[in-house]
């Protein structure tokens, strides 16, 4: 089942042979997963938004914009669900007795947070185990709910629009070079 999950962009065709339109469902899962949970971070999200982008280029059934749509609200509900996860569970492994989690970690959890933490939200999206991370201690070091939105919307729509984008020009491209030979 791991190795199934962490090369899941190489068997989209089958899926989709497979599943047909399920599979939007199937992918929104896959990156609410990805995005929602710190476990999850094994997922290939930026290689399956890109072979997704492709094979929306020469597919009758996937369509870029609702693929785009779809994985967005996913991404954003993702780190929205992995932000509240980090505000509620955070401080219960920061207490004065525990031998890896010292309570002076989430003092400076918090104070990078407040000065870093639309930086962090946005740019966390392109670095796989830090996707995973990053909302979770932004939950836990107590970043601002207003800004932490405002950067998740952010970060997801850039994330999804420029990997499906790229993709979606180089199926578009490999299309046109095959059709010439």
């Amino acid at each position: 089942m791991l190795d199934f999950l962490m090369h899941l962009e190489q068997l989209l065709p089958t899926l989709l042979e497979s599943y047909g339109v399920w599979i939007y469902a199937i992918l929104f899962l896959i990156i609410f997963a990805e995005t929602g949970s710190v476990f999850m971070f094994f997922l290939p999200g930026d290689s399956l938004l890109i072979a997704i982008g492709a094979l929306c280029s020469t597919s009758n059934v996937l369509h870029l914009h609702y693929m785009g749509v779809s994985l967005f609200i996913a991404s954003v509900l993702g780190y929205i669900v992995n932000y509240y996860t980090g505000r509620v569970l955070g401080l219960k492994f920061f207490h004065e007795h525990s031998k890896i989690f010292k309570p002076a970690y989430i003092q400076k959890t918090d104070h990078y947070f407040l000065k870093h933490g639309g930086k962090t939200i946005l740019i966390a999206r392109f670095i796989p185990f830090v996707r995973s991370f990053a909302p979770f201690a932004a939950g836990a070091g107590h970043m601002s709910v207003m800004s932490f939105m405002i950067y998740n919307v952010l970060g997801g729509w850039i994330w999804i629009a420029l990997l499906l984008g790229l993709g979606y020009g180089a199926g578009n491209l490999l299309s046109a070079l095959l059709g010439i030979f």
